[in-house]
């Protein structure tokens, strides 16, 4: 089987790392992430040849292939004419990735509001940082959110 897209090996390991930190994904699946970030064409990659160009079980790769499924970040369709199903990165990847950015952020503005309302203790210096850090946290919830709707 041959290759459907071409890789840059270099980039290809340096997104391999990075998509597995910054998705909290496992190195099969971030491999097949990177890999299909190099489908620029979307033409589309097999399950078949993810088995081949990563040198890995069927069960590995269906494993890993679910996670990205279930997580939205890859898409699936199946061609008219034939059996195989193609894996594509899924198109609004950017905006379901600062769409939980955006929900982390708001939770630690809650779980900020929630402790300081809970603390008994008033010190004048740590709500001085609290509030600089909440307006931080605020200003980045306004810039996603303006993102996100131009996504």
């Amino acid at each position: 089987m041959h290759k459907s897209i071409e890789v840059d090996e270099k980039i290809f390991q340096d997104a391999v790392k990075f998509y597995g930190t910054n998705l909290n994904i496992p190195p099969l699946a971030s491999k097949i992430y990177a890999y299909l970030i190099f489908d620029f064409e979307k033409v589309g990659i097999t399950f078949d040849e993810f088995v081949e160009v990563l040198s890995a079980s069927k069960s590995s790769v269906s494993t890993s292939i679910s996670l990205l499924l279930n997580s939205q970040l890859i898409v699936d369709h199946n061609k008219i004419d034939e059996r195989k199903r193609y894996f594509f990165i899924n198109d609004e990847h950017m905006k379901i990735r600062f769409e939980k950015i955006l929900q982390k952020l708001q939770d630690e503005l809650k779980l900020l509001d929630d402790l300081n309302n809970f603390r008994k203790v008033h010190d004048e210096h740590y709500n001085e940082k609290l509030s600089i850090y909440k307006a931080l946290l605020n200003k980045n919830i306004s810039n996603i959110q303006e993102s996100i709707n131009k996504l």
